[in-house]
């Protein structure tokens, strides 16, 4: 089916492309259809030719067409008794168009009987509506080809100036053909042509007729036309008696009597438009009347009088013996006398003025009907005739001469014309004789002046016509007392003043004068008064509707509200026309609501009157919303609550809701008689009160009036009864129109409150009640009763009739569901209206098939473009698979779709369309989408699946789109490329590998698809389509994602080569200087009131970004290595981030700034080489963060943070090298306010948290408050103390810190927040970064003092204590296994440790009481601490034992403050660190009962491997195995190993402090042992790893021996590895213990020497011990350091009673002896004697 390819076009989609509704809307391409399609149109009906036998075996011959669509071409030919090629081009058009089936269905149908039957008549339906589309082809180009505002004015004419010569013979022949073919009958046209058949064919040959005479009369109300046309067509139509006596009158049913009177219109108007009625007038004044071509045709006239003579049995013949009266009267005044008198006599009899007002009101209004208003054009001129050749009192009754008038001014034009027109001239003389008997009738001149209402200048004039009438007519039965009269009582003079209408004093009334002349004339009614008398008929209106107010009540009522209703329907008019004039009309306007609210509450109130009050208010309150409906809350009209509305159920339940009168009378008055004028217009007055109410709270007090239409009259409206054709739907419609306009409000100021908004009353009740349901009925309708409603339409007018007005409530209900589903709030229940819609039927009878069956809808393409929108709406969110919604006709709606796609003439917004929901239904509907892609698969060489394109694929459709080649045509505009590829960007997304692999290997697909990138692009300031910049973005997008996903080296070639190009033509730099600009213009065009294209910039900014950042791994395959280009990328990107954030910006600006920056943050990391050279980042940083830091907080949250990593990552990579010094107070005070502020910010959300949290406790409450401020890892706060603490670092100095300390209180606040953090265990983060800062604070003297002097030990020290005595889980907890790198707050605990050793080591003596305090107060943490290294082994613990003994190493220096304040925690630390001394030297000593217990309790910590300073991990996703596995485990035992020798030396040089001093105890005899304890026993044995075995002289000689073996280890890996930095500090370590070691040892052993209370056989002991075992440690460490080694670091660590120290790495003295070794010897010496 898709290569069915139309010699011509189908007349239906020629009319559709001559209306403009199609992708051809460029005059050359409108003038080149015509030129194809002239012949055509010019042969009318009769280029569908009768069957021929040549026809037929042109048709066997024709080898391009299939022998079974040959067969049943024929079948088709006897059915219409067509032409047999014409049936087969028939058949292939219905085909491509219409056709609802698949090609495989399609043959199942042509060998079934019974189904082929069914397509032969859907076949001839086709037929007969490209027969009546031709003749509107027609009609279409007589209606415009003189309009000078059409735009293809020109081409029409020139297409009518062909058709002119011939048309009319063609056309009047084939009306006559048509008029006498005989019915076909089943013997003739096959059996299938049965009476119902038959009955079709007639209509369609009735509606012919009409269209032929219709395209006949609009002919000739443009070109003259012969008098011997004229008999010709006078004689045609006299035989059939305009049209009653067809040669099938017996076929004519009650259905077709609109037609056939149609027919009977047009045959009239025709006669009437040949008499030339108009033209004879201008002669008849200009006293030229032999000009007229009917003037010297005597033989012609004569026998036109013969034969109008036997006229006048039919309503159709008055208007032309009208016609032809004034045209013999005229032309031959003496000699037609007779026959004029005869024939103006059959004329009134006919009821001539009643049928023109019928006729014109049958051919309806002018709004966009030429038809109708031409005809008006017609019988203005011949009413303005007669009314001036005759008197009005001959001409029958003025009520009816007036209607007809009425009806005639109704054209706009013929307003103006009337007001152009001379006095007492044509229609104005009816005006007059109305104005004769004004205001005693009232309403002939006000019907007559509301009709010339056409524009602002017709309505001044009516305006000022009323307001200076100098007539008024009364009538008297009897003579009145109060007026003289003449003698022949021709005149009256009053001889006192008179007050016009009997109302109170005060009151507006009419006051004529005394002496006031008044002519005078007897009639039926009695004395006829015309008073000479000026007044203003406004004020007279002013006084009818008070009158009719105070006769409400009474019997007269019914008579006023006759006199009062013609003066509403005027005041809607003028009001409506010209709104200038309603301040004059105040008087009257403002009475209209004490009308309302009087005439609604009788017992039968007047509804044609009501209704005329609500429509002025209507128009009154488009523009006085506000008064309006202030006015309105008094009348009672509008329904009202009685209660206030608090929820939703009060309000759906209509809880305290009153009907006000009008839900009354609607139910008493309006629904029983089955007529709705005050209900159409309640409907439209709602409807402009919700949108003249915009964001007020005033719209709240309509929701009793809506919600009286929700539940009352949507569900129901379908059922009431209705008198009229076509109300219903109107009401439909007006309902519809006012949801709508509901659902449009803007939330802003509609939500404000607690009580439901309009719109959320109108979001619930169409989605929970009976109001949803019958949206969904009203959208179930379907495209086939649409297509019923529009063929039965006798209208040819395209812009009317029931069919339309069908057609709009169907859009509206799409748009109205549209919008509930998108505004409906979140909730996991699905809702009635929900489910209603997604529900599956049988037999394709669910809502989702009859969505997608609009798409077979032609005449409107906004129909199927709602019904597809609605589609991709549920697809996206509702629940379902539409595939199995469409069951057995998904093929043939797909088949349907993608005729659409390719069609290149269908509207471009339904292509978009498709493709937009076909891009939804990639990652939403899977079996929909692989219906539309239609792969086929087979089986490769390889055996793998290969996949090909399908004949009916959407990605055949979508590749054509992208041909760079056919960009640019009418058919592939910017709009429809971006819909395609945002398709391929959803297939690429959603990874449908199938497609992909089909597409990726299409040749030049990549090259195709890279075009946009290529292209030349106007500048961002010049204004350019939008959608351009989206390609662009979906295209980068694209490439993005296959660069991800794809192995570089599987890429396709031309992939690579366009990469390739992207960097060798520049593209990059120009993107970036691009997309810069872009983000420029966009912020330059907020200041100047919005810009048109952000979110199509916002997009592209995106799309670029996500390419950058690829770029930073896979800079490889896209050919963006050059460091000059990426500095050029990254100096735009900072740029476009400081222009976006340094101004005043809007949302959607700061939006922008906001992705910039994520970008400049993730280069910033990944360029690191790149940018070490570029220009000092800092200044630029430093200045956008001074904007944003003043921007509103609430959106520039994350955008700060951004900020704050890009300068702590600038820090990082520029460090303040040259001039930026200067940015550094600025930069400081800056970050330091901010940090302030979070500081404040997060101690009040915390006590919220906490307070809430405690009131919580014990609720039910689920919902958690939602915290303002939220602490996590990039937090504002966070970030913004790391930058502080970076920036600290940078100040060695401090002086800088300082001088922002003094300008602000950032440590108080600081603090603050941390001891409430502390204390709640709230903001780990925070707390982290906070000590960071504090502990940098620390290093020098100044920031120190600071941090003291702040209270950092109050804030610290007692609310630490919650941090690990919080848990239940007590130590356990405490000393977890899990990894130390990972936040927790045993962290906080070991940085709290640092903060105290840094303080204490830089403030020494003062800082020593607070130490102690915080020691004093943690001892119990800091023994089980201490302990605990025996048990769990893993890095925490171990950190936390390393930062404890640190701190402790600090406090030793002070042993005498410690003693006296703490004497026993003192005693309990020493045991403790001796004891952990002995317990690490186990551990390092034994390394496989370290690997036991690693693996027994410490299993989870080691494949996390070692601390990431030393070992980097794998970042293969698969477990490590087999050598693996044991690499892992062993580099985790070394980190193990490590941070045991970290904290044995620490624990050893701890000690050092609480062992008298060497030299000390050697020389000075007077010494106080007593001050220090002993710290070891006397046992000289290997210990045991045993708790209950006491530190002893053997631990340390153990401790010495295990340092020694380690460093022989260390040697040997040596010979084998170059030595790096880590081993060679690994031995400095190892040196340092030992030495300490040594000490700890030599003195001790002095220590016991000294002691009187040790033994002397035990002092002896000891000499001995030590000297055999320091003896033998002395020659290894003397071959040791014969091999060279780096000595001892300890003078650099730690304070050192020793002699000079040495500096580390530096040769052996020359003695070959390191000092410590010296000093060894000298005890061994020492011991020995």
């Amino acid at each position: 089916m898709a290569d069915l390819e139309m010699c011509v076009r189908s007349s239906r989609e020629l009319w559709t492309i001559l209306l403009g509704r199609t992708a051809l809307r460029e005059p050359a391409q409108i003038e080149a259809e015509l030129e194809r399609s002239g012949q055509r149109l010019l042969q009318g009906l009769s280029y569908y030719k009768p069957p021929s036998s040549s026809s037929a075996e042109k048709l066997k011959a024709d080898k391009d067409v299939a022998q079974p669509l040959k067969d049943f071409g024929l079948r088709i030919s006897k059915l219409l008794g067509l032409d047999e090629q014409q049936s087969v081009q028939i058949l292939q058009c219905y085909l491509q168009e219409d056709y609802r089936g698949t090609r495989d269905t399609l043959k199942t149908v042509l060998q079934d009987e019974r189904q082929s039957q069914a397509l032969l008549l859907k076949i001839a339906d086709y037929y007969y509506e490209e027969r009546v589309c031709l003749l509107r082809c027609v009609l279409l180009l007589l209606t415009y080809f003189q309009d000078e505002r059409h735009p293809y004015r020109g081409k029409y004419a020139g297409c009518v100036a062909k058709l002119e010569k011939d048309l009319v013979s063609n056309y009047q022949q084939q009306f006559e053909d048509l008029f006498s073919a005989e019915a076909p009958t089943w013997e003739t046209h096959g059996n299938l042509m049965t009476e119902r058949q038959v009955s079709r064919w007639f209509t369609q040959c009735l509606r012919e007729q009409a269209l032929l005479l219709e395209v006949l009369f609009l002919y000739y109300a443009y070109f003259e036309m012969p008098p011997s046309d004229l008999l010709t067509f006078a004689r045609l139509f006299k035989e059939q008696g305009f049209g009653k006596r067809q040669t099938n009158r017996h076929l004519v049913d009650k259905s077709m009597d609109t037609l056939v009177d149609r027919i009977g219109y047009f045959s009239c108007l025709i006669l009437v438009e040949g008499m030339d009625i108009d033209f004879l007038h201008k002669c008849a004044l200009e006293d030229r009347t032999n000009q007229h071509q009917l003037c010297s045709t005597h033989e012609i006239t004569k026998e036109m009088d013969q034969m109008l003579l036997t006229l006048g049995d039919l309503c159709h013949h008055g208007p032309v013996l009208l016609a032809w009266v004034l045209l013999r009267h005229t032309l031959q005044p003496v000699e037609g006398a007779v026959v004029v008198r005869r024939l103006g006599h059959t004329t009134l009899q006919l009821g001539v003025f009643q049928y023109l007002t019928d006729m014109l009101r049958a051919l309806g209004n002018t709004a966009n009907n030429c038809t109708a208003s031409t005809a008006r054009m017609c019988i203005y001129g011949l009413l303005s005739f007669v009314v001036t050749s005759f008197e009005e009192d001959t001409l029958g009754s003025q009520q009816h001469l007036i209607s007809a008038a009425c009806e005639v001014l109704a054209a706009p034009s013929l307003a103006e014309l009337f007001w152009e027109s001379k006095p007492n001239e044509g229609l104005e003389m009816i005006l007059d004789s109305a104005v004769g008997v004004f205001p005693y009738k009232t309403t002939a001149l006000l019907q007559l002046l509301t009709a010339l209402l056409a524009d602002k200048s017709t309505a001044k004039r009516v305006y000022t016509f009323l307001d200076k009438m100098s007539v008024y007519t009364e009538v008297y039965k009897h003579k009145p007392t109060d007026v003289l009269f003449r003698e022949d009582e021709t005149l009256w003079r009053r001889k006192t003043p008179k007050l016009l209408y009997p109302l109170g004093a005060g009151q507006t009334n009419l006051r004529m004068p005394q002496g006031c002349y008044g002519q005078v004339c007897v009639g039926p009614e009695g004395y006829v008064v015309r008073w000479d008398y000026s007044y203003s008929s406004w004020t007279l209106f002013t006084c009818e509707v008070e009158m009719l107010l105070h006769v409400v009540s009474t019997a007269d009522v019914l008579t006023h509200c006759e006199r009062v209703k013609p003066i509403l329907d005027l005041l809607h008019k003028i009001i409506s026309t010209d709104w200038t004039v309603s301040d004059c009309l105040l008087p009257l306007t403002s009475r209209i609501y004490m009308l309302l609210q009087r005439l609604t509450s009788v017992i039968n109130p007047p509804v044609d009157v009501i209704a005329s009050c609500v429509n002025c208010l209507i128009v009154l309150a488009a523009r006085q919303p506000g008064k309006v409906w202030s006015s309105l809350q008094h009348t009672g009209f509008l329904p009202f609550a009685s209660t206030p509305l608090t929820n939703m159920a009060q309000i759906i339940s209509a809880e305290g809701m009153k009907a006000g009168n009008y839900g009354n009378l609607l139910v008493l008055i309006e629904q029983p008689r089955g007529e709705y004028a005050v209900t159409i217009a309640f409907l439209r007055l709602v409807t402009t009160l919700v949108k003249g109410q915009v964001g007020s709270t005033q719209s709240r007090g309509l929701i009793p009036c809506v919600l009286l239409v929700l539940k009352e009259m949507l569900p129901t409206y379908h059922k009431w009864r209705y008198n009229t054709h076509g109300v219903r739907e109107k009401i439909g419609c007006l309902i519809l129109e006012l949801v709508h306009a509901i659902l449009n409000l803007s939330p802003e100021g509609d939500l404000q409150g607690s009580s439901p908004s309009l719109q959320s009353l109108c979001i619930y009740s169409l989605a929970n009640t009976e109001a949803g349901q019958a949206v969904v009925s009203i959208m179930g309708v379907g495209v086939d009763t649409i297509s019923v409603v529009l063929s039965v339409q006798p209208s040819s007018g395209s812009n009317e009739g029931p069919g339309q007005v069908l057609i709009q409530m169907v859009k509206l209900a799409f748009s109205v569901t549209n919008n509930v589903i998108r505004l409906k709030p979140q909730s996991d229940t699905i809702s009635p209206l929900e489910q209603a819609l997604t529900q599956h039927g049988g037999h394709g009878n669910n809502l989702i098939a009859v969505l997608a069956k609009y798409i077979y809808h032609k005449h409107d393409p906004a129909l199927p473009r709602l019904a597809v929108q609605l589609l991709k709406r549920l697809a996206t969110v509702a629940p379902m698979s539409v595939y199995a919604c469409l069951g057995s006709d998904a093929a043939a709606i797909r088949d349907s779709f993608l005729t659409r796609l390719q069609s290149r003439t269908v509207d471009l917004r339904i292509k978009v369309t498709i493709l937009e929901f076909l891009t939804v239904a990639v990652e939403t509907q899977p079996g929909l989408i692989e219906l539309f892609l239609n792969l086929e698969t087979k089986e490769g060489s390889d055996g793998a699946k290969e996949f090909s394109l399908g004949e009916w694929s959407c990605l055949a459709v979508v590749l054509e789109l992208l041909d760079s080649e056919l960009q640019g045509q009418y058919w592939c505009p910017p709009l429809l490329q971006r819909a395609a590829l945002s398709f391929l960007h959803a297939l690429w997304q959603d990874r449908r590998d199938s497609a992909l692999s089909v597409l990726r290997t299409k040749e030049k697909f990549w090259d195709h698809l890279s075009t946009p990138l290529f292209s030349a692009l106007p500048s961002p300031a010049d204004t350019t389509e939008p959608c351009v910049l989206e390609s662009c973005a979906f295209v980068m997008k694209i490439m993005g994602l296959e660069i991800y996903y794809v192995v570089s080296g599987k890429l396709e070639g031309s992939l690579k080569s366009a990469l390739q190009r992207l960097s060798s033509q520049r593209r990059y730099e120009f993107w970036s200087q691009y997309v810069k600009e872009l983000v420029c213009t966009a912020c330059e065009g907020e200041e100047e009131g919005g810009i048109r294209s952000l979110p199509e910039s916002q997009m592209l900014v995106s799309a670029w970004r996500t390419l950058l950042i690829l770029s930073t791994s896979h800079s490889e395959v896209m050919h963006l290595k050059d460091d000059s280009v990426r500095l050029k990328l990254f100096m735009d990107v900072l740029e476009g981030t400081k222009t976006t954030l340094s101004m005043p910006q809007s949302v959607a600006c700061l939006r922008l700034g906001s992705m910039m920056a994520t970008l400049l943050l993730i280069l910033l990391r990944q360029w690191k080489s790149v940018l070490v050279s570029a220009p000092p980042l800092l200044p630029s940083l430093s200045l956008v963060l001074d904007s944003v830091v003043q921007a509103d907080q609430q959106l520039m949250e994350r955008t700060k943070a951004k900020l704050f990593s890009a300068l702590i990552s600038t820090l990082h990579i520029q460090g303040l090298n040259g001039g930026e010094i200067t940015q550094l107070p600025q930069l400081l005070l800056c970050v330091c306010e901010t940090v302030q502020d979070e500081a404040l910010a997060l101690i009040d959300s915390t006590r919220h948290m906490t307070q809430r949290s405690e009131v919580q406790e014990d609720s039910m409450e689920t919902d958690t408050p939602r915290s303002h401020q939220k602490d996590h890892r990039d937090s504002v706060c966070v970030l913004a103390l790391h930058l502080s603490k970076e920036l600290c670092a940078l100040d060695e100095a401090g002086e800088q810190w300082l001088h922002v300390m003094r300008k602000l209180p950032v440590l108080p606040s600081v603090l603050s927040a941390l001891e409430l953090s502390l204390r709640s265990t709230h903001n780990l983060y925070f707390t982290e970064a906070a000590l960071h800062l504090l502990l940098t604070l620390a290093r020098t003297p100044q920031g120190a003092t600071a941090v003291a002097g702040a209270g950092v030990i109050q804030s610290i020290c007692l609310p630490l204590l919650s941090v690990y005595e919080g848990s239940a889980n007590g130590t356990t907890q405490a000393f977890s296994r899990k990894s130390q790198d990972a936040p927790c707050w045993s962290g906080v605990y070991r940085l709290c440790l640092s903060l105290m050793e840094s303080l204490l080591k830089t403030l020494r003596y003062n800082f020593i009481n607070e130490a102690l305090d915080f020691v004093g107060v943690h001892q119990e943490r800091i023994l089980q601490c201490l302990s605990a290294v025996r048990t769990v082994q893993s890095l925490a613990c171990l950190d936390e034992a390393d930062h404890t003994v640190g701190f402790l190493l600090q406090l030793s220096s002070f042993c005498r403050e410690w003693q006296f304040h703490l004497p026993q925690l003192l005693r309990d630390v020493q045991v403790n660190l001796c004891y952990l001394c002995q317990t690490c030297t186990y551990l390092l000593h034994s390394k496989k009962m370290l690997h036991h217990y690693l693996q027994a309790k410490n299993g989870e910590a080691l494949p996390q491997g070692p601390r990431p300073q030393r070992v980097v991990q794998p970042t293969s996703k698969e477990q490590p195995l087999g050598g693996e596995r044991e690499e892992v485990e062993s580099k985790a035992l070394q980190a193990v190993q490590c941070s045991l020798l970290k904290i044995l030396s620490k624990t050893l040089a701890t000690l050092q402090h609480f062992t008298p001093d060497c030299c000390q105890i050697l020389l000075d005899q007077s010494m106080d042992l007593a001050e220090y304890r002993t710290l070891f026993v006397l046992s000289f044995t290997t210990p045991a790893f045993d708790s209950d075995v006491a530190p002893s002289f053997g631990t340390l000689l153990a401790t010495i021996n295990v340092a020694l073996g380690m460093l022989g280890e260390i040697e040997k890996k040596k010979e084998l590895v170059v030595s790096s930095e880590e081993t060679q500090a690994l031995k400095s370590l190892l040196m340092f213990s030992m030495e300490n070691c040594f000490y700890v040892l030599i003195s001790q052993a002095l220590r016991c020497l000294k002691d009187p209370a040790v033994l002397p056989r035990d002092k002896q002991r000891i000499k001995q011990e030590l000297s055999s075992e320091l003896s033998t440690l002395l020659s290894s460490l003397c071959r040791f350091f014969r091999r060279g080694s780096p000595s001892s670091p300890a003078g650099g660590l730690l304070p050192s009673p020793q002699t000079k120290p040495t500096v580390p790495g530096s040769k052996v003295t020359p003695e070959g002896q390191e000092p410590f070794i010296q000093l060894v010897q000298a005890f061994v010496r020492h011991v020995q004697r």
